[in-house]
């Protein structure tokens, strides 16, 4: 099995969040042992962003990285996970909503597409618009 970035990278549909985790220089955590979990929005997510909002989050590293890192949880948190948890604490320090709908779930403001693609290190959720950390 591959690790998350290769995961990322095979789907074709996280251009835009692979550009921008490796500008922030955290592809390692990517590929490090984890394992970790992904709320990974997807590059219709990022096209929902003005264009200048995410060339300022590019030149803003501190900035980035804490976005980035606000869609990332330590440990393997699948679908039977989900349902048990109303809110999780994710890398960045933050803690994120997770609600049930309609059979399927929220994050904050995001529908998550698609649930548990598994890698090496981890598991990826696809989601539909970016998670914002407060006092960003």
């Amino acid at each position: 099995m591959a690790d998350l970035l290769e995961t990322a990278a095979n789907a074709e549909s996280f251009t835009t969040l692979l550009s921008a985790v490796e500008a922030a220089g955290l592809l390692d955590i990517l590929k490090s042992p984890g394992p970790f979990t992904i709320f990974a929005p997807t590059d219709e997510a990022f096209a929902k962003i003005p264009s200048d909002t995410i060339t300022s989050w590019m030149e803003d590293i501190p900035k980035l990285k804490k976005i980035l890192t606000y869609h990332v949880l330590f440990g393997d948190v699948r679908t039977d996970n989900l349902v048990e948890l109303d809110s999780a604490e994710t890398v960045e320090g933050g803690i994120v909503g997770i609600d049930k709908i309609d059979g399927g779930f929220k994050v904050n403001d995001a529908k998550v597409l698609q649930t548990d693609i598994l890698a090496d290190n981890g598991v990826i959720h696809v989601i539909d618009s970016i998670l914002m950390p407060a006092l960003v």
